[in-house]
């Protein structure tokens, strides 16, 4: 929570996850999210969850991340773990000014483009 001569700024956990899932979607290799049923039933219901795959702990002046997350099949997954948490750690601290201590990074599954069917 910033403190100026104004007043005071706080960000709410749920903005931090929202700018961490929407900078660890914009990693190449990043297929998707990972949800638990409940994000599944509720995107069918035609609402994306943009905080889905994503854990916030935020404090006085710092946040831990954790993010699930789904690969596309055969690119490096400690490359785009590495990019991730870069891309994750820069965009909320510059957007929020909180300091990003911790992201981790876990792989849920990995998704397989599906082959044309030849005929």
């Amino acid at each position: 929570m910033a403190q100026d001569e104004l007043g005071r700024t706080k960000v709410a956990e749920e903005v931090v996850a929202i700018i961490a899932g929407l900078a660890a979607t914009e990693i190449e290799g990043v297929a998707g999210m990972s949800g638990g049923i409940v994000s599944g039933i509720a995107e069918r219901l035609g609402r994306k969850d943009l905080t889905r795959g994503v854990k916030v702990e935020v404090g006085e002046e710092q946040v831990a991340v954790d993010l699930f997350v789904i690969t596309h099949f055969g690119m490096s997954i400690p490359d785009i773990a590495r990019d991730i948490k870069g891309n994750v750690k820069k965009k909320i601290e510059s957007m929020t000014g909180l300091e990003v201590v911790e992201v981790n990074v876990n792989v849920q599954g990995v998704h397989m483009e599906a082959k044309e069917v030849e005929q």
